[in-house]
């Protein structure tokens, strides 16, 4: 803790304004060994670790995360198993049950804030959620390509900011595919009428992590392959034009920025939002990296055209301040605005051109 709260001093003392994220996907091997996100009891640990950071920091941090992309922690570790804990056996059930019980954490822990800390801390608290922009692929898709944004986003995000319950069309769809394997109940979990009350307005602004956009188009899955991913009877592609990061994920879309944006502001009753990841990759780490200004300029336009839509967006971060750890990943792709000498022990750091730009930018206040 003694480590944090020089970390907070410093950032202080160097006027940035701390903003603390409790969980980006490291979990004690003690909870993991009793089911990890699979347990319920691990929303009470959640709520009691949380309880402790506002304790210790919270007289100097105003802005906290509960979690940072859930969706990645409950489908790429729980169902696709690229990330811990690696889960690969039961794609079907396992994410879902993962999500259950990171959204009452998540309102268990913002409850806590608001009736024990808020009235002398005056902070914030909030959960990042990353999103693709799901464009149909033509005009025949654009029931898929909902469909596809809402088992991503509104999964989580439509609890928590509209109604407490996951989005109708994932009840209907789950259920639906549920049945076709025969089994009598949705694999989709239920909230009680209180939790729904529990959960739904349990933040304070909505952080969004988001890179690159897919084309969506329909396409039915047999109820022998269930999954997470399959229950949504979608296919995604990309327009060979977009151009592509090292990242094989990641391609370059900025007026996606725009339509996500716009999206949650329909959706989601225009709450305040902070774009608390955007970046981009490659994997030499150059100095020379003209292809990551123009990223960051293009989805930067992109998200003013919709602050002039009516968006409320208060703050926007890059990913990242420095090449770094990239999960599975190692040190293979380079996403820093300052590059970092992995071979050296003492890993010296040296600007990029896009961190110049980027001062710049901040110096300004735009462009």
């Amino acid at each position: 803790m003694q480590y944090y709260r020089d970390l907070v001093d410093e950032l202080l003392t160097n006027d940035i304004i701390p903003m603390v994220t409790l969980y980006h996907w490291d979990l004690p091997q003690a909870l993991q060994d009793v089911g990890g996100w699979l347990n319920e009891s691990i929303v009470d640990h959640f709520n009691d670790y949380a309880r402790k950071c506002y304790q210790e920091l919270g007289s100097k941090v105003k802005y906290w995360i509960t979690h940072n992309e859930p969706y990645e922690t409950c489908w790429s570790a729980y169902g696709l198993g690229e990330d811990a804990p690696g889960f690969t056996a039961h794609p079907s059930t396992y994410p879902y049950q993962c999500a259950h019980n990171i959204i009452k954490s998540h309102a268990k822990a913002w409850h806590t804030y608001d009736s024990e800390f808020r009235a002398t801390q005056k902070g914030k608290v909030g959960i990042t959620l990353n999103v693709e922009w799901k464009e149909p692929k033509d005009s025949t898709q654009t029931a898929a390509a909902d469909r596809s944004i809402q088992f991503m986003l509104g999964w989580f995000a439509h609890p928590i900011y509209t109604n407490g319950d996951y989005p109708d069309v994932m009840i209907q769809q789950v259920g639906k595919k549920s049945r076709e394997q025969g089994l009598e109940e949705s694999r989709l979990p239920k909230f009680s009428q209180e939790e729904m009350d529990f959960i739904k307005g349990s933040s304070d602004f909505f952080g969004v992590n988001h890179y690159t956009t897919r084309l969506v188009e329909e396409k039915i899955h047999s109820p022998a392959d269930a999954s997470f991913l399959n229950d949504q009877d979608t296919l995604e592609s990309v327009d060979p034009s977009w151009p592509r990061a090292a990242s094989k994920w990641l391609y370059e879309v900025p007026w996606g920025l725009r339509k996500v944006l716009n999206f949650i502001k329909a959706e989601y009753n225009n709450p305040e939002i902070i774009i608390t990841e955007n970046g981009v990759s490659d994997s030499t780490g150059d100095l020379d990296d003209d292809f990551r200004i123009r990223y960051h300029s293009s989805y930067i336009q992109s998200m003013q055209k919709a602050m002039r839509d009516g968006c409320k967006v208060f703050g926007y971060t890059i990913w990242s301040l420095l090449d770094n750890f990239e999960w599975a990943l190692g040190y293979s792709e380079k996403f820093g605005i300052h590059q970092v000498d992995f071979s050296n022990s003492s890993r010296p750091r040296r600007p990029k051109k896009s961190a110049s730009w980027f001062k710049e930018l901040i110096a300004n206040n735009g462009f």
